[in-house]
């Protein structure tokens, strides 16, 4: 793992980066990262402390769901935070429509589109969350608050509960 300024990141989130007037560190990994897990085990902390943004579906139109690593997304508390018919998980020609990014890579905010965000409180349960820089190689740290707030989301209950 190498310590990068933020140029390191993808340049679209590098952009958004610059425009909000933060200034963080970019982490670049020789090996992709596309799951929590990989990311987690890479930085060296708990995959709770991953943020992964999520891209669905909520009757056609996209969401963004920022939700822990080591948890999954409730598509029915999802549809019914929304107030939608159906949510489906997005594909990988709509994410990127969408964000701007790849599946592996896509950062909470700088996105291409602007999206309606869902963040899970379970986020705050964290000093410091990672999150994709744009990229499966790069990540970033940032207090869960701020990366709310900067993404412009919601914060809601939408974590899928263990028997």
């Amino acid at each position: 793992m190498t310590d990068t300024p933020a140029t390191a990141a993808h340049p679209l989130f590098a952009a958004a980066l610059a425009e909000l007037g933060l200034d963080v560190e970019v982490r670049r990994f020789p090996d992709e990262t596309r799951t929590a897990q990989q990311a987690a085990d890479a930085i060296g902390c708990q995959a709770a402390e991953i943020v992964k943004s999520l891209i669905f579906a909520a009757d056609g139109e996209p969401v963004l769901v920022l939700m822990d690593g080591a948890s999954r997304v409730d598509l029915e508390r999802v549809r019914a935070e929304l107030g939608a018919t159906a949510v489906t998980r997005a594909d990988a020609k709509v994410v990127r429509e969408t964000t701007g990014y790849a599946i592996g890579g896509v950062p909470p905010f700088g996105h291409r589109t602007r999206t309606r965000v869902l963040a899970d409180q379970g986020l705050l349960d964290h000093e410091v969350v990672w999150a994709a820089a744009g990229t499966p190689h790069t990540v970033f740290a940032l207090d869960p608050k701020s990366l709310v707030a900067h993404a412009g989301g919601t914060l809601v209950d939408v974590r899928e509960r263990t028997a």
